[in-house]
């Protein structure tokens, strides 16, 4: 069977799943009364969540042509909001964009070149712009965070194109562990043992929120066909973790949120901040 086959049958389960859930979700949010504090945030949220849902399932029933125009969009609009907490010069940032759209390329093109001559080229490709420049005070510093911005954004959405139907399993199953995490925290994470913040860089991320993902990523998997418990493992450390490494970008940048455009959100980072890493793991872990 091909590749676009099983993933526009993947993506044939996973769209009555997210309908369903978009569907209940927003009668629930309709009905908040006025004195609910966070009612107004809530409703953005579901509004950003049902014009992403179909442009996400959209672009991988479009074949692989659409995962490779997905990934490099991201790719683009991530690349920037990252480039901007770091404060990388413009030849850095010139890097990063064209590895956002030419990894995905290779990938849905020419993916048996995608291999270790690759990354060691990214990492010398990443070292040059400082190397020349001559930057004795900031170079190090420089590379190091255009290779972090590499790892973390562009080979991660490569994974958009490379996993085939693993990716539409693991957007849906990312999405509704960030909305389980949300629950959870919320249900349980009050008081008590679960209610201990996983780390300092996120207080309100709590052993509850990890709780409520575990359950909401397991269902998700489930209710499209695709469960293992290696692919949840993966795509739960995503869920549980990718904030957590967001949030200590934003920390040092001295940032609250990665952008201001997207409603309910701030930037694309805060975002798909969960789905960048649950798809490295993933790769690790499947291919």
């Amino acid at each position: 069977m091909s590749l676009a086959v099983l993933v526009g049958e993947t993506v044939g389960r996973a769209v009555p799943v997210v309908a369903g859930v978009l569907g209940a979700g927003g009668v629930a949010v309709a009905a908040l009364p006025a004195r609910v504090r966070m009612r107004a945030e809530l409703r953005r949220r579901w509004r950003t969540w049902a014009l992403a849902a179909p442009l996400f399932l959209g672009a991988f029933w479009a074949g692989p042509a659409g995962a490779f125009v997905l990934a490099a969009g991201l790719g683009a609009v991530a690349v920037g909001e990252y480039a901007r907490m770091a404060a990388l010069p413009r030849a850095e940032r010139a890097v990063l964009w064209a590895a956002a759209v030419l990894l995905p390329a290779a990938a849905w093109a020419a993916p048996d070149t995608l291999d270790v001559r690759v990354v060691g080229g990214l990492l010398l490709v990443a070292a040059l712009p400082a190397l020349f420049s001559g930057d004795a005070a900031h170079g190090f510093t420089r590379a190091a965070r255009t290779v972090f911005g590499l790892l973390w954004i562009p080979v991660s959405l490569t994974g958009l194109v490379l996993l085939g139907d693993t990716a539409v399993a693991v957007g849906v199953a990312v999405a509704f562990g960030d909305v389980g995490a949300w629950c959870g925290g919320t249900a349980l994470g009050r008081r008590g043992p679960l209610a201990r913040p996983l780390s300092a860089l996120s207080p309100n991320k709590t052993w509850a929120g990890v709780l409520g993902s575990a359950a909401a990523t397991a269902s998700a998997l489930a209710a499209v066909g695709a469960f293992t418990p290696l692919l949840w493992l993966a795509v739960l450390t995503g869920c549980v973790l990718g904030d957590l490494l967001e949030s200590m970008v934003k920390r040092e940048a001295g940032v609250k949120d990665a952008g201001t455009w997207l409603p309910g959100f701030g930037g694309l980072l805060d975002r798909i901040d969960s789905l960048l890493l649950a798809l490295l793991v993933t790769m690790a872990v499947t291919l």
